[in-house]
C-alpha cells in the first residue's frame, strides 16, 4: 500500500493497455468471409450501379455482363436485404464444415460466389481482390487491428499456387494490418474418386514441390517468392464429425501406396504436411527467407484423439471446442505433455464459438 500511488502513476504511463488500444490479431478468419454481410450487400450494389454493362461471366461459351447476370437468376440487386443475402453464420455454423460452407453462396447463388470471392474467375478474382482490399482500409483506419485471413489450397494441380500468387501480385492485396494464413481441405477422397490424383502422394507433391522450387530458384517463380513473404503458416481443415477406421501407425501405406478412395485419417494428413513444412522451413531458414508455422484446429465435432496429438504436429494448436466437454484434454498427463513443449492452446473467439 505504501507505493500505491507511485504504481499508478507508472501504469498510467504504459500505453496500449485497454482492450480498444491494444493490439488485437483474428487469427482464424477465412478470405471469404473477412468482411460483413453489409458491407458485402453494400459492394455488390455499388458494383451493379457502377458497372452494370462490364463483361465478368462466361456460361455455354456465351459472355455475360454482370446485369444479365443478375437476370439469370432472377433477382434484382437492388431488392436484395442483408436478411436475403444469407451469409451470416448462426450458432451451429462452426461445429460443422459443411454448413460453414454453404454459407460462402451469397443468396445461395453458386455464380455470385464464384464472382465475388474467388480468386479464380473470368475477371481473375478482381471483385474478391477489391472487397478485401476494402477491410484492408478498414484494419488499417482502426490503427489497433490485425487479421489472418485464410486462402485455400487444394493439392489438384502443382498450378495452383502460382495462380494464387499472380492474384495477389496483379492485384496489390497487400496490408500492412495482414497476413496470410493457407488452408488445406482434406478432400483427397474426391479427388481420387473422380480420378483427378492417383495417390495421396501426388497430392503432397502439388501442395509442397512448388514451394521448394520458389525458394530454390525465386527468379523463375518471382510471383511465387514474394508471395510467400507475407504467409504465416498452414493449416488443415475438413468436417472434422467424419469417422475414419484407419488407424494411423508405422504400418500404414506410404503416401504413394495411398491409392485408396478412403480419405486418410487427421493424423495421417497432420503427419506429411508437418514433415514438409519442416523440411521446408530448415531450406528457407539457410538462405535466411521467412518460415512458416504448422497451426491446427480443432472442432466441436472432432473426436478427441486429434486434439491429443495435434501439438506433436503444430507449432500451436487453434481450439475451437469447450474443453470442460473433453475430460482427455483436462488431464495431467495432456496438460504436461504440452508446458514442457511450450505448445500454445489458444481458444477461439465468442463469435467462433456462439
Amino acid at each position: 500500500m505504501l507505493n500505491e500511488m507511485s504504481e499508478l502513476k507508472e501504469l498510467k504511463s504504459v500505453p496500449h493497455r485497454d482492450f480498444y488500444n491494444v493490439r488485437k490479431v483474428d487469427t482464424h478468419i477465412h478470405a471469404a468471409a473477412c468482411m460483413n454481410q453489409k458491407h458485402l450487400l453494400r459492394f455488390i450494389k455499388h458494383t451493379y450501379r457502377t458497372e452494370p454493362d462490364r463483361v465478368v461471366a462466361e456460361k455455354n461459351g456465351k459472355k455475360m455482363t454482370l446485369k444479365e447476370l443478375f437476370e439469370s437468376l432472377h433477382m434484382d440487386p437492388y431488392d436484395l436485404t442483408v436478411d436475403s443475402l444469407d451469409v451470416h453464420a448462426g450458432r451451429q455454423t462452426f461445429h460443422r464444415f459443411d454448413k460453414f460452407n454453404a454459407k460462402y453462396n451469397p443468396v445461395g447463388a453458386s455464380e455470385l460466389r464464384d464472382l465475388y470471392l474467388k480468386t479464380e474467375n473470368y475477371i481473375d478474382g478482381e471483385y474478391f481482390a477489391r472487397i478485401i482490399k476494402e477491410v484492408a482500409g478498414e484494419l488499417e483506419d482502426s490503427k489497433y487491428q490485425y487479421t489472418e485471413p485464410r486462402l485455400s489450397i487444394y493439392g489438384r494441380s502443382s498450378e495452383e499456387w502460382d495462380i494464387l500468387a499472380k492474384w495477389f501480385i496483379k492485384h496489390k492485396v497487400y496490408s500492412p494490418n495482414m497476413r496470410w494464413m493457407i488452408q488445406v481441405p482434406r478432400i483427397f477422397d474426391i479427388f481420387r474418386s473422380k480420378k483427378i490424383l492417383p495417390d495421396f502422394g501426388k497430392m503432397l507433391e502439388n501442395i509442397f514441390m512448388p514451394l521448394f522450387e520458389a525458394t530454390i530458384n525465386p527468379s523463375d517463380h518471382k510471383e511465387l517468392y514474394l508471395f510467400l513473404n507475407y504467409v504465416t503458416g498452414f493449416d488443415s481443415v475438413d468436417d472434422e464429425s467424419k469417422h475414419n477406421d484407419h488407424m494411423f501407425s508405422n504400418k500404414s501405406p506410404t503416401p504413394d501406396q495411398w491409392t485408396f478412395e478412403q480419405n486418410p485419417p487427421y493424423s495421417y494428413y497432420l503427419y506429411y504436411m508437418y514433415a514438409n513444412i519442416m523440411l521446408l522451413n530448415n531450406l528457407r531458414k539457410e538462405r535466411g527467407e521467412i518460415t512458416f508455422c504448422s497451426r491446427r484446429t480443432a472442432e466441436e465435432a472432432e473426436i478427441a484423439p486429434p486434439p491429443v496429438s495435434v501439438p506433436y504436429t503444430g507449432d500451436n494448436h487453434f481450439l475451437r471446442i469447450k474443453s470442460q466437454k473433453e475430460p482427455v484434454l483436462q488431464s495431467p498427463s495432456t496438460t504436461w505433455r504440452r508446458f514442457p513443449s511450450r505448445i500454445g492452446l489458444p481458444l477461439a473467439t465468442t463469435t467462433a464459438c456462439s
